[in-house]
């Protein structure tokens, strides 16, 4: 196994409360439903929000694209039965990870009273 890339992201927690504030859309637009469960079972917590917002940011920066032909609803960061973050691709992520060889998607969250940050390493099968 090889790693293709790393990337980090964080954010300021009120960012994304005031977007949540401001825009009932901002979590559809954003989020597949299986993660919007997640924050609901989380009573919406910013934090929690803000946490896999970073997340698909460093998972764009670890592929090495940005975000440029996908969406960040084709990124699904979800937990284990452990609390462990765990990484899903849709559509057209999917089919980029494939072309690039990407086994695996390892992502890590954190957050504090003002930030939220995650890093991701994408991890790729030798050729």
């Amino acid at each position: 196994m090889n790693i293709l890339g790393i990337g980090v992201d964080i954010i300021e927690i009120y960012r994304i409360k005031e977007i949540l504030d401001k825009n009932s859309r901002f979590l559809e637009k954003v989020f597949t439903s299986k993660e919007i469960e997640y924050f609901e079972s989380k009573d919406f917590r910013p934090e929690t929000i803000a946490g896999n917002f970073a997340a698909k940011e460093a998972i764009s920066k670890s592929i090495g694209t940005g975000i440029r032909k996908f969406n960040l609803r084709d990124i699904e960061v979800l937990r284990d039965e452990l609390g462990k973050p765990t990484v899903k691709t849709y559509n057209n992520l999917k089919q980029i990870c494939i072309d690039y060889n990407v086994l695996e998607i390892k992502v890590s969250i954190s957050h504090c009273k003002d930030y939220a940050v995650a890093n991701s390493i994408a991890i790729t099968k030798e050729v």
